[in-house]
């Protein structure tokens, strides 16, 4: 988004884009992305337009028990182990099976793996596959109605 704004704007707009997804609610986060748009929307449409596009994704973490929020506002946990692997890839070329560059891939995964952080709060991930619904990374407990029991069956 910022290639979208002039080189001298882009310190003001990192500033203000790093503030959205520290905010505590997603109310919180819209006002500040709000704030943004006052700011920018009208002199850089372009910019405006990629945040909205993309604002979904941007905040979609708040659906997430809070205790994960900051494993999900960073793509890290995908780039850390992959950044040794890409500084192996030149070597795996010149491997003439293939079976063989994969185990040498597989095998620098696995190193990497034991330094590898753990996730918070990991005991939440369970409710989380089973449906749990969290607004504002607080769980919301619906209130099993004859309705709903209806709607089930």
């Amino acid at each position: 988004m910022l290639d979208k704004l002039p080189k001298k704007q882009q310190a003001e707009a990192r500033a203000l884009l790093c503030e959205i997804p520290y905010a505590e609610t997603r109310q919180e986060a819209e006002a500040k992305r709000d704030g943004f748009i006052e700011r920018f929307g009208k002199a850089y449409p372009a910019a405006a337009k990629c945040l909205f596009a993309d604002w979904d994704r941007m905040v979609t973490f708040y659906g997430y028990p809070k205790e994960h929020w900051k494993h999900l506002r960073t793509t890290n946990i995908v780039e850390s182990p992959f950044a040794s692997v890409r500084l192996r890839t030149s070597a795996a070329k010149r491997f003439k099976k293939v079976a063989s560059a994969t185990a040498l891939i597989w095998r620098v995964l696995l190193v990497a793996e034991k330094s590898f952080r753990r996730l918070d709060h990991a005991a939440l991930l369970a409710e989380v596959a089973e449906g749990a619904k969290y607004i504002d990374g607080v769980r919301v407990v619906e209130e099993i109605t004859d309705r709903n029991r209806e709607a089930v069956a």
